[in-house]
């Protein structure tokens, strides 16, 4: 019988994982499993994929449905009251309605560590609870406890509820979604936790701007968009970009120290990857 000669799949898969591995480093590509059917037939089925786990799976793994059900209802909601905590965090300025508060944090913090679906559901959960429980930024008369400096105003408000579509900053919350969206999809490939930080995180600010600019042109006089919507808000945004910045990494080294995780999911010691998570 004559012997089947070694097919050249076996070049073009390994040519793949290089090329992959090249274009795709900060996604941190691991190889996991070679299938040893595969290697009897003469070939190398190298199976590889990207990173799509989020900080919240690592931390909190669970393998059974209902279970990861539930864990993501919980933290869908948890982080939604923790972007409605940081809301009321806010310094209201005289010369636009629109305040600076802690929301852009709260929600940079949660797309990193949910990744994309479940940090959008949970900044729409946001949006939605606040139409009807004081979940928005509130008055600048309606701080629990309040600092001022001539007509600025600092403090922790009591909170605001309304129909988004009838707020100066409704396009912003709305931003919020599709920011926490596309913060959590590239954290959930491997930005999360390199030099790729900042530009993820300052990606998604950028964005919630987009809509929320938007929407203030509707209210504000012409040409005090970008007075009343931007300008005052750089300063502000650029410190909480610093503090997401250092948070998220620095998260994902305490997980990986306790687990003894070299990067993302590789066992440090053991020689092999895990694929836990994939």
């Amino acid at each position: 019988m004559r012997k089947e000669k070694q097919r050249p799949e076996r070049l073009i898969s390994l040519t793949s994982i290089a090329a992959g591995s090249i274009l795709l480093a900060p996604a941190r590509l691991r190889l996991c499993h070679v299938k040893q059917s595969a290697v009897s037939r003469g070939g190398c089925a190298v199976q590889y994929q990207s990173s799509v786990a989020a900080l919240a799976d690592v931390v909190l793994p669970v393998e059974e449905f209902r279970g990861r059900v539930a864990r993501d209802a919980i933290l869908i909601i948890g982080f939604a009251l923790f972007v409605a905590l940081f809301a009321r965090l806010s310094v209201h300025l005289p010369f636009t309605p629109v305040p600076v508060t802690g929301q852009t944090f709260a929600m940079l913090v949660s797309g990193a560590a949910l990744g994309s679906w479940r940090g959008a559901s949970a900044l729409g959960l946001y949006l939605v609870a606040g139409m009807f429980l004081p979940f928005y930024a509130g008055e600048a008369d309606g701080y629990l406890w309040q600092a001022t400096a001539g007509e600025y105003a600092f403090g922790f408000s009591s909170g605001s509820s309304g129909f988004f579509w009838q707020m100066a900053s409704g396009g912003y919350i709305i931003g919020f979604i599709a920011a926490a969206w596309l913060v959590g999809f590239l954290c959930e490939r491997g930005f999360g936790s390199s030099v790729w930080t900042l530009p993820v995180l300052l990606a998604g600010n950028v964005l919630v701007y987009v809509p929320g600019l938007i929407q203030l042109s509707m209210f504000a006089p012409e040409g005090k968009t970008l007075a009343w919507g931007l300008y005052p808000f750089i300063a502000g945004d650029l410190l909480k970009l610093f503090l997401a910045g250092m948070l998220v990494p620095a998260a994902w080294g305490l997980v990986n120290i306790f687990r003894g995780d070299d990067d993302y999911g590789y066992r440090g010691g053991s020689g092999s990857y895990s694929d836990r998570w994939l």
